[in-house]
């Protein structure tokens, strides 16, 4: 996985060749419309994250603000990283319908979309579902999960 030390988004942006940044930019566009309110962006973890500060919700595993989503230019393709994916079940059946309509086969890590052209992927859908679900919300499942994970 290709990481950034870049400490600010337009560092980040400005590393970028030119073909790579518009693909990104454009895609933080759909992003930064959609993004819950309490929802910043930053850099960490070597990518563009939007992620709940530790002001608002402290008490993380790793210590690290909670990650929303994040969106990077990788060696060979493109990622994008909506953790409410896996949270959520409706998301990813969302998800899966809008790329059979593309007719393109979904590349689908954990809670991971990655791309090579931004016109095959489903944009609308993936700002649908970041707008989906509020930091109220999000906190809540973030919590079950973490529950889940002490007890299973």
């Amino acid at each position: 996985m290709a990481t950034s030390n870049a400490k600010t988004v337009a560092e980040y942006l400005d590393s970028l060749p030119p073909e790579k940044r518009d693909v990104i930019q454009n895609v933080r566009e759909v992003i930064l419309k959609n993004i819950p309110n309490g929802v910043v962006e930053a850099m960490n973890w070597g990518m563009i994250t939007y992620e709940i500060p530790l002001s608002i919700f402290p008490n993380t595993y790793n210590d690290q603000p909670l990650m929303f989503a994040a969106l990077a230019a990788q060696k060979n393709h493109y990622s994008i990283y909506v953790t409410n994916l896996y949270m959520i079940d409706e998301n990813m059946e969302k998800l899966n319908a809008a790329y059979e309509k593309f007719s393109i086969k979904p590349n689908i890590g954990k809670s991971c979309i990655r791309f090579t052209k931004i016109e095959n992927i489903p944009l609308d859908t993936i700002a649908e579902i970041i707008a989906s679900t509020t930091v109220d919300e999000y906190m809540e499942k973030y919590k079950e999960s973490r529950t889940w994970l002490k007890n299973g």
